[in-house]
């Protein structure tokens, strides 16, 4: 008798998603609320598990199909475990493959790497066969490849004869990868707040050095006794929720005709995933320590990588801080997360020479730029906001006693 698998309730106001991915192939094991398959929707991954313990049966959707909650995607049939393959030779050492071996096999292949690993594999040549994975139940990522493809190539082993090297063909090849659902909401999201939005930013830099001197003297004590790494982003979401309370307006959004303002701040934290960007949110960021800021933003950070964030801690927020220094960026304009009418963008701390007292002086100083909705926020509240930010940044005491 076979079990049916469908598709999960997703959440509040998701009706559908898109199959990503197979986990397990027709006639695999597959054990009680083992995953089974992985579904993209509009903002994370949820993966299917096994409502019964037997064997995987016949898939009834494709890789990339859209599928609605509640719908069949394919059966666990009833039978035992299939048995473990017996153990195989020592394999031979073999030659590197080329290129067009590589995604070769990544095609042959497609429910064992998702498509932006696929994607990665081609575009850097890594052999995913000699990758090992940290994704969950030991999947591939693209970190995985790209760590793979920045680290120093292992020594060849002895061979008695010395293999050709493969001839280069000089093909070029060519890939259509349909963009996943995060992908393309991501996509259409952006586009609506440039066309919806009268979008202006304004830009300030900022002394780093009270904020390094304090992490420096400090940041052993703070990890013993929070378990936690003290970062900048305690700090800057700390000293943000105090320019939100002097300008109400950058913390309020348009709604029709309306302005609506929140005596609480949410701040939409932007964190790295492998699908792409995701901003999943720090509630009542106001009330909370840096130590309780640092450890919500940590584990976000952690399950985006792992794809486990949930649907609701991505939903609402106030404000957004985007931190692009950690990839080098020197200066960006961000672009706002609908409905909120601003987004700050942190950037990379580097030495500048600056004039302190009539004096040339070298300090670490950061760009910091804030884009707003013009609709709702004037010049002068925007640059008014960056200054404030900008005095609790270089004086960290103002964020304790709340100045």
């Amino acid at each position: 008798m076979a079990t049916e698998v469908k598709v999960p309730v997703l959440g509040e106001s998701i009706t559908e998603a898109t199959l990503g991915e197979w986990l397990k192939q027709p006639g695999d094991p597959v054990a009680l609320d083992e995953p089974v398959a992985s579904l993209e929707t509009d903002k994370v991954s949820v993966e299917v598990g096994a409502p019964a313990a037997g064997v995987m049966g016949p898939h009834v959707v494709k890789v990339g199909d859209t599928v609605e909650v509640g719908a069949m995607i394919a059966t666990i049939e009833d039978g035992a475990a299939a048995p473990a393959p017996a153990p195989a030779k020592a394999a031979e050492p073999e030659p590197a493959r080329s290129a067009t071996e590589i995604a070769a096999a990544s095609d042959a292949a497609p429910a064992a790497l998702s498509p932006s690993v696929r994607r990665a594999v081609l575009e850097t040549g890594v052999d995913p066969a000699t990758v090992t994975g940290t994704g969950k139940d030991g999947r591939l990522t693209k970190d995985d490849v790209l760590a793979a493809k920045s680290a120093p190539a292992p020594s060849p082993a002895p061979s008695a004869a010395p293999m050709p090297a493969p001839a280069t063909t000089g093909a070029r090849r060519e890939e259509r990868v349909r963009m996943t659902r995060l992908r393309q909401t991501i996509a259409r999201r952006l586009k609506e707040a440039q066309n919806t939005a009268a979008m202006l930013t304004t830009f300030n830099d900022i002394d780093m050095t009270a904020v390094i001197e304090a992490r420096a003297k400090y940041k052993d004590l703070f990890e013993k006794k929070h378990g936690v790494r003290l970062g900048f982003m305690g700090f800057f979401a700390k000293a943000a929720c105090l320019a939100l309370k002097d300008i109400p307006n950058v913390n309020a959004s348009i709604d029709g005709d309306e302005i609506v303002y929140h005596d609480y701040a949410d701040i939409s934290v932007a964190v790295s995933s492998p699908g792409g960007l995701v901003v999943p949110v720090v509630r009542n960021a106001d009330q909370m320590s840096v130590a309780e800021i640092e450890r919500t933003i940590g584990d976000f950070g952690k399950r985006a990588k792992d794809g486990t964030l949930k649907m609701e801690e991505m939903q609402g927020g106030t404000f957004t801080i985007s931190n692009g220094g950690v990839f080098g960026s020197l200066m960006s304009t961000p672009i706002i997360n609908p409905p909120q009418s601003a987004v700050l963008g942190l950037h990379r701390i580097e030495d500048r020479p600056v004039v302190r007292d009539g004096q040339i002086v070298i300090r670490p100083m950061m760009y910091l730029a804030l884009s707003y909705d013009h609709r709702l926020i004037d010049g002068r509240e925007a640059v008014t906001f960056l200054v404030a930010l900008k005095n609790a940044i270089e004086d960290p005491t103002r964020i304790l006693i709340d100045l």
